[in-house]
Formats: structure tokens, sequence, C-alpha cells
């Protein structure tokens, strides 16, 4: 039995839960789940929203499956004078663990409807610098400067891991996406980097691509792309983006890279004052769940859950009503281990 940490981080997160112990119970997937809790669930505890004790479990067994961790009750958008929150939970949670590249499969779901077919590529993000540093600082009243902050070490690393995952896949192209022809230094230095790691790389075609340029292409024909590998800013971007090409964040997960650790994560959480208790989508928690028994060695439980999701979903009659239904968490959870 393979202990993997579980981080818990409240609201629609605990409906989510409930729906992967039940279909891994069904799968019979050899997995045991060690509980910690952070952000909101956390503070409804009275303890500290990212506790200590969550970030050694997660060091100390290397594998995690996280929840989206909520912010505090009445949060709200930071302004120029100051962030009515700390910090975003999620982005500490990452940097406390050393995480440095978040994957996310882009690729159709049967029974999804989309815009597009055929859509099957990687969003590789740089999560460590960039301008999600939040280097800034209030020059004079009404003056404000932010600092995008790269780094070799960090694009090294990062590139590496890109075309490690190019080769592992099977794919045979990689898109280096920047603004290089504005942003000089910067992402001068991030696609000179790309081009270093490319020549250790020769079985994997680079291309580089400007990210608005990118933009167009992945609305015009997504098809074309296997890998791309951008920056903190424009991966966050791209990987919405990416999410809309096939159906959504409930058709996507993210695969967060460290050393020595990996955290299969849902895109997407919300309260239960945004969505009522049971009655929550559990596939932005299903989806990176798969993908952790794939690469545990549990492919048979894996290939059980996908294929009775996509039964689920392409007969249609049970869905959860951010994909058309009427279905609870519940009801649509009854649905996937009907089908195994």
């Amino acid at each position: 039995m393979r202990k993997v940490v579980f981080v818990q981080g409240g609201g629609i997160g605990l409906d989510q839960e409930a729906s992967i112990r039940r279909l891994f119970e069904a799968a019979k997937a050899e997995i045991e789940f060690e509980v910690h809790v952070a952000g909101r669930a956390a503070l409804d505890q009275a303890r500290d929203a990212l506790p200590k004790e969550t970030f050694d479990a997660v060091k100390a067994c290397g594998v995690a499956l996280k929840t989206k961790l909520l912010q505090p009750k009445g949060a709200g958008t930071p302004t120029a004078h100051g962030p009515t929150v700390p910090t975003n939970f999620n982005v500490a949670f990452r940097r406390g663990l050393g995480l440095y590249a978040s994957v996310r499969p882009v690729h159709n779901m049967p029974g999804i409807k989309s815009r597009f077919t055929d859509v099957n590529f990687l969003l590789v993000r740089e999560i460590t610098e960039d301008m999600y540093t939040a280097s800034e600082h209030e020059i004079v009243p009404g003056v404000v400067q932010s600092f995008k902050i790269v780094t070799e070490v960090a694009c090294m690393r990062f590139f590496r891991l890109s075309f490690e995952l190019a080769r592992k896949t099977g794919r045979k192209s990689i898109h280096c996406i920047h603004k290089a022809n504005i942003l000089k230094m910067a992402d001068g230095l991030f696609l000179d980097c790309f081009r270093t790691v490319a020549n250790e790389f020769t079985d994997i075609e680079p291309k580089e691509l400007i990210v608005d340029n990118t933009c167009m292409q992945l609305v015009s024909r997504p098809q074309q792309f296997e890998v791309l590998a951008a920056g903190n800013m424009y991966g966050d971007l791209l990987s919405d983006l990416g999410a809309g090409l096939v159906g959504g964040v409930s058709c996507t997960a993210a695969i967060n890279h460290g050393i020595g650790v990996k955290v299969y994560e849902a895109v997407y959480g919300a309260s239960h004052e945004a969505v009522p208790r049971n009655t929550a989508n559990p596939l932005p928690l299903i989806l990176p769940a798969m993908e952790l028994l794939k690469d545990l060695g549990e492919t048979t439980a894996a290939q059980r859950i996908q294929k009775a999701v996509e039964s689920v979903l392409i007969e249609g009659t049970i869905r959860t009503r951010d994909i058309g239904g009427t279905a609870s968490t519940t009801q649509f959870t009854d649905a996937i281990i009907a089908k195994m």
C-alpha cells in the first residue's frame, strides 16, 4: 500500500476528497491517504494557514494530491496600497515545497463539448520567478514599480524538465513562449537558456513563438502544438486559455514538480458559499488523481477510472450542473463507480 499525502484546502475540496476515496476503493487502487490541511481548512481549525506539519509530511512522502487552497472568508482583491490577505496560499504552498514547474495536460475529453477536436498538448509553466515574485513597491504616490525576475539557474532547470517530459511522452517538438522582441534582456535570457538546453535534446525539435502570436495560434489551430514551455505569467494565462479550448477548468489538471517532490493539484476550487455542498464536479480532482495513479504504477486502477468517467460523460445523462446537468457530486460518483 503506497502512502500519499492528501492536502485538503476546504470548500468543495471536501466533496472532491469523498469522491476520490470512493473511486480509489472501487478501482482497488493500492493507495493510502494521510490527510493534512492548509488554507481555509487549516484556518477553520484555528491553525496556521500553511502548517509546518503539512510541508514536513509532503517532503517526507515525496508525493501529494491537493485540492485548491481557499483564501479566508471575505478576502478581496489586492490593491496598490497592499493586499487584503497576506499572500496567495496556493503560491506560498508551492514556494514552501520548492516546486518549480507546473504541467497542465490539455486534451479533449469524450463527452465534453468544445470548439476544437484532436487537441493534445502539455503546457509547462515555470512557477518560481517572473512577475510572480511579486517584487514591487510604490516609488512615490501614484507610481508603482514591479520587477520581472529571470535567472539562468531557474530557466535551465525548467527547460531540462520540459524537454525530458517531451521525450518521455513521445512528443517530437516543443515551443518556447516568449516576448524577447520587447523584453530583450529578461525574455532574451529565457530564450537563450531554451536554445542551450535544446542542444542537449537533438531528438526534440525546438520552436520559438512570441506569446501574443501563441494566443492567436491556440484559438486558430491548437492541434499543431505538442509542448508549450512558458514563464510564470505567460504560462498562467495560457493554461487557462488551454483549458477553455477543451471544455473548461473541469477538463484539466496540474502536476507540480520539485526536487524529490511532486504535487498533483486540482486547478479549480470554491467555497461552499459559492458552490453548495454535494453539488461540485469532482473531475478537477479526479483528473490529477488519475495522473498520480499512472505515475505510481497503478495503471490498471487509473484505466478503470478513466474508462468509467468517459463512459458516463459520453452517455451524458448524469452530469453535475457546471457541465450541463443536475446531478450531485455523490450521484456523479455513483455513476462512475457503476461503470467500473
